[in-house]
């Protein structure tokens, strides 16, 4: 299982972006997705997660009402849509998957797969 993500870049504050985390392999083996930031010297930070089976999501208070995961079953691939982004989103974003199945978000997973990072910078 390989993960590509995609799709960040410089984008002013207020305005949009969406992440993409494509799957390439044996996707039958990923039961949840989640996503992820670091900022510059700062701890990872989780923002969310998705239920690769049931489509369900959570997203912490932090980003919630301005983030929003989301998937394409036929194209293997999540979606993290940033709306409203302000100068503190910037960071590496990244996604991971999960091989264990889960019953309920948020859920305590040892991420078995990574994808690469992609950057979001966010201008004032």
């Amino acid at each position: 299982v390989q993960l590509q993500a995609s799709g960040g870049g410089l984008v002013q504050a207020g305005h949009s972006v969406r992440l993409s985390c494509e799957v390439v392999g044996q996707t039958f083996r990923v039961s949840v997705m989640g996503w992820f930031r670091q900022a510059p010297g700062e701890e990872r930070e989780f923002v969310g997660q998705i239920n690769w089976r049931s489509s369900d999501t959570y997203l912490p208070a932090s980003v919630k009402g301005r983030f929003t995961i989301s998937r394409d079953n036929a194209k293997n691939t999540a979606f993290l849509q940033m709306n409203g982004l302000k100068p503190e989103d910037t960071a590496v974003y990244l996604c991971a998957a999960g091989e264990t199945a889960v019953t309920g978000l948020p859920a305590r997973v040892n991420y078995d797969y990574w994808g690469q990072g992609t950057l979001v910078t966010v201008s004032s």
